[in-house]
């Protein structure tokens, strides 16, 4: 391989079992993915793989040239899932197998419960790419970090310095209760964006592209987030989505520090305990991931990489291993403080129609018959 060619990264993760409860994953466990995607590797099918966590969810981090959705990686996945799940039931684990929702592999794991972000892309000179990992929230709560990154200039001063970004960039964004997507353009349709991803339980940015012009080719994404929604796929609460996404950087796109800028401050993102209550995203290094005050506050993790000439992940770097970061951590932490003292009100606890897969229903259902009208 060399500079010029195609390769494709994918993230692909799913919580096989919570050590204990829903706080982290087993070391076992990933021993396990890590056994599945050497032998993998070794026969050629991967150029190269890392095994992280985030949480309690297992997340596989993988370099090849199969391009995205493709049936040989999403079942190496899967395999990898299942053989990882069989330990986890032999230790008792928490909600073992609990993200593998369908019973066999049928061609790709979207809808099947795992997260997947993947891009096929043309490699640079030099690749920087940063993997988020994200536990105790849903897709959307990648939404405002995603804007400020290609959008908001008083995060990303490149998109008013560097000529190769002052064009600014193309957002796909996806209705998940419709199944319909949309692109916008910003800046021109900046305002027109905000209005829908600002409702984050609903409207998610699935890629950001390149515009016309742009060194990068426009129908090659420089950002992608995972956008499975587990409820949707299994007709009943199984946990929130807990999110992945895949930035790429530098030359042309957001410098390194400008994608990590947005978690400096701990927006509100919906999940947390029992995937019912608001709280902070708390920007953690991989080893503070490990998430027990009311099973949160939310976590994201980022992973740095530069991708070789040959496809190789040189890294990790556990990039939010920085006291640049313990403010962002200790505002967090008072956040949650705050929110807690909410006890079951809103808006700890998410609004009605985001109840609609807890015990809520059925509450409501045994009352019916005791509602009277008001006169």
């Amino acid at each position: 391989m060399a500079v010029g060619d195609k390769i494709t990264i994918s993230v692909i993760k799913a919580d096989i079992g919570g050590w204990p409860g829903h706080s982290r994953v087993h070391p076992q466990l990933v021993e396990t993915a890590e056994e599945v995607l050497a032998k993998a590797q070794e026969e050629g099918t991967l150029i190269d793989f890392y095994v992280a966590t985030c949480g309690d969810d297992l997340q596989l981090i993988m370099t090849h040239k199969k391009g995205v959705d493709s049936s040989e990686i999403h079942g190496l996945a899967w395999r990898t899932f299942e053989e990882a799940t069989k330990v986890a039931k032999e230790l008792g684990l928490y909600g073992a197998g609990q993200d593998l929702l369908k019973d066999a592999f049928s061609g790709n794991v979207r809808g099947m419960g795992p997260g997947v972000a993947e891009m096929e892309i043309t490699l640079r000179k030099s690749e920087p790419v940063v993997t988020f990992h994200m536990d105790k929230t849903e897709p959307g709560a990648f939404n405002l970090p995603i804007f400020r990154m290609f959008a908001d200039p008083f995060n990303t001063a490149g998109l008013v310095i560097d000529p190769k970004m002052h064009m600014g960039f193309r957002f796909e964004v996806w209705d998940i209760l419709k199944h319909k997507r949309v692109i916008l353009s910003t800046p021109e349709e900046l305002y027109d964006l905000l209005a829908l991803i600002g409702a984050k339980s609903r409207y998610v940015i699935k890629r950001v592209f390149p515009k016309e012009g742009h060194p990068i080719p426009k129908d090659e994404p420089v950002a992608v987030v995972s956008t499975e929604k587990l409820y949707e796929i299994a007709g009943e609460y199984v946990g929130k989505d807990d999110p992945v996404a895949i930035v790429r950087a530098q030359s042309g796109l957001p410098a390194l520090g400008e994608v990590l800028e947005p978690f400096a401050f701990p927006h509100l993102v919906s999940g947390w305990m029992r995937g019912s209550h608001n709280g902070p995203i708390m920007p953690v290094p991989m080893h503070q991931a490990n998430p027990t005050r009311f099973d949160g506050p939310p976590r994201v993790v980022a992973l740095g990489w530069q991708i070789s000439p040959e496809g190789k992940l040189v890294g990790p770097v556990d990039l939010f291993d920085d006291p640049a970061f313990d403010y962002a951590r200790q505002k967090a932490l008072e956040i949650t403080d705050y929110m807690r003292r909410h006890g079951p009100f809103e808006p700890h606890r998410l609004p009605l129609e985001e109840m609609e897969y807890t015990t809520l229903p059925g509450v409501l259902k045994r009352l019916e018959e005791r509602f009277e009208d008001i006169e």
